[in-house]
């Protein structure tokens, strides 16, 4: 079997980082990307672009020979957006999150879909969404958790009309995550106080996050295509 060949999005740090690396580790070709450059293995490109996703996934073709195999979503933007903002702020903040979380993890996906279809090849595409998705987020992150649950809905919408052609779709929804996106949220929001909110007394670690993702890129069955899976602590079961 040739060696597959992922692209993931928001791989410089955090939870990105750690798939890219088990992913690695488990042999697969990965083309990583972030807003800045830094290394050789990925690709730079701001996701507030319009044409950035484009440019993403045509670059991504050529490093990896005209075959990508596997998508993983995973890029975000998490910051506050207080409704006290000017409406042109409040505006310009929601559709930047919006962009980034949301839209360009859409064409990412539609570009997947349509290499995989075009070519008759199954593919796989793995979206970190989140907990707020379901739940909801603070006052300051309505943008945030609209654009988790758009994530939620177009995942289980790729996953119910791609099966057939070989396309599996996965979701994951992590709550708090030890990475620096959520520190200054955990430290805005009373730290050890949030933290009692989570039966499990902890935030996940990007690895264990990471061991789900490279599941479902690699191993899970394709009958748990359309799944979404929580890993939270258990602070929002469904």
């Amino acid at each position: 079997m040739s060696t597959l060949t992922a692209l993931v999005t928001g791989s410089s740090r955090g939870i990105g980082a750690a798939i890219a690396a088990q992913l690695r580790a488990r042999g697969v070709t990965v083309i990583g990307h972030a807003t800045r450059a830094v290394d050789e293995h990925t690709i730079a490109a701001d996701l507030t672009d319009p044409a950035a996703p484009a440019r993403i996934w045509g670059e991504a073709l050529e490093r990896g020979g005209g075959r990508i195999d596997l998508l993983v979503n995973n890029a975000g933007l998490f910051s506050p957006n207080p409704i006290a903002l000017s409406d042109i702020q409040w505006l310009d903040n929601w559709e930047d999150t919006l962009r980034i979380n949301l839209t360009a993890s859409a064409e990412l996906s539609r570009f997947a879909v349509k290499h995989w279809l075009d070519d008759g090849r199954a593919g796989r595409i793995v979206h970190i969404a989140s907990r707020a998705g379901y739940r909801g987020d603070s006052p300051d992150h309505w943008h945030y958790a609209a654009a988790k649950g758009g994530m939620i809905a177009m995942h289980k919408t790729i996953a119910r009309q791609y099966a057939a052609k070989g396309v599996m779709s996965y979701a994951i929804c992590p709550g708090f995550t030890d990475t620096s996106m959520a520190d200054d949220y955990l430290a805005s929001r009373g730290g050890a106080g949030l933290l009692a909110d989570i039966p499990l007394g902890r935030v996940a670690t990007p690895d264990e996050i990471a061991t789900i993702a490279t599941f479902c890129a690699l191993d899970a069955p394709e009958s748990m295509t359309g799944a979404v899976l929580d890993a939270n602590g258990a602070s929002y079961v469904r």
